[in-house]
């Protein structure tokens, strides 16, 4: 082969190299080796006055409601970037390109970055991934269906300047033993909780580490994969596990669950298309996920919390108003 032919082809092999490599870099693939081949991110170098949003993306149908989540997240000010984890392989890439460019438009006056990261896959466990481009030491995790007010997020997350090894959130689920059956079982208790799910969930960047890179848990994600559920419960062993404390539940004002199974009308569109709610016997599964769990690892870290952190102080007491007990303090102050 000739010299020249030899470079000509070397620069069509180059050439037609361009586009895929920076597909790969703007779609933010996460390889396992990559991010558990270096060491944790170095807290002290970490932003702390602000968190990075995690939102967990799949279906197309959801794009204009994970639109105006996405933009409300960005504009609470504990907020520093939010981060749309597009896990739908299947999803066109005009799609994705079409909302990326509609969410600049909405929020050109906002200097808080909204980034689209295409996973490679649909795993549950890519939720965790410590991605590099993770500047904050607090992250939040959450669904594309939980759409909350400003002000709830900037109490959740000044809660967990407070308690920084702790799981912080809005909705919580417990777990119990059968004696019966003899087996683990997923419910919820009305005055202790075990369990923070990842509709709204607010932890320290090093758990997304432990989570990925720790070879104890190898297996356990095997089983996340397997169900295509469960690696909230998971996370939450993981956190237990090293601080020996239960999560925190926060009060929040306004929080909108459309995915949730007792929304009517256009709420049931939504909770239609979520990856684990097509599933019948959803507690039966997940009670599974718990005992599975707790025989790999060969203990149950899983530890109770109690009552509910609020947002306001008030009064207590009860006052007799018209003919009616209210609270005291909706009448004038003494």
């Amino acid at each position: 082969m000739s010299k020249s032919i030899l470079v000509l082809t070397l620069y069509v092999i180059i050439t037609l190299s361009i586009p895929f490599l920076v597909f790969s870099l703007r779609t933010g693939q996460p390889r396992h080796s990559d991010s558990c081949n270096r060491p944790p991110a170095d807290l002290r170098t970490l932003q702390t006055d602000q968190m990075t949003v995690l939102i967990n993306g799949y279906s197309d149908h959801r794009i204009p409601l994970l639109h105006s989540i996405a933009a409300t997240y960005a504009a609470a000010s504990s907020v520093a970037a939010v981060i749309i984890l597009w896990s739908n392989p299947s999803t066109p890439s005009q799609i994705l390109s079409d909302l990326s460019k509609n969410l600049s438009l909405s929020t050109s006056s906002s200097s808080t970055p909204i980034t689209i990261l295409r996973q490679p896959s649909s795993s549950l466990n890519l939720r965790f991934y410590p991605h590099p481009s993770i500047t904050t030491r607090s992250v939040l995790i959450c669904d594309d269906d939980i759409e909350p007010d400003t002000n709830s997020i900037n109490f959740a997350f000044n809660i967990w300047k407070s308690n920084p090894d702790r799981l912080i959130g809005f909705f919580v689920r417990s777990h119990n033993y059968d004696l019966t059956h003899k087996s683990w079982i997923y419910t919820m208790e009305t005055q202790k909780y075990s369990i923070m799910l990842t509709k709204f969930m607010i932890l320290n960047l090093r758990y997304l580490h432990q989570y990925t890179c720790n070879k104890e848990y190898e297996k356990l994600k095997v089983i996340v994969d397997e169900k295509n559920n469960c690696e909230d419960i998971l996370m939450n062993f993981v956190v237990a596990e090293e601080v020996n404390k239960g999560p925190i539940l926060v009060g929040a004002k306004k929080v909108r669950d459309w995915g949730d199974a007792r929304n009517e009308g256009e709420g049931m569109k939504e909770r239609e298309v979520g990856l684990s709610s097509r599933k019948g016997e959803h507690r039966k599964r997940r009670g599974e996920c718990i005992g599975e769990f707790h025989g790999l690892l060969g203990k149950m870290p899983l530890k109770y919390s109690y009552g509910k952190v609020m947002d306001a102080i008030g009064e207590q007491g009860l006052c007799d108003k018209g003919g009616k007990l209210v609270y005291c303090d909706k009448q004038i102050f003494r």
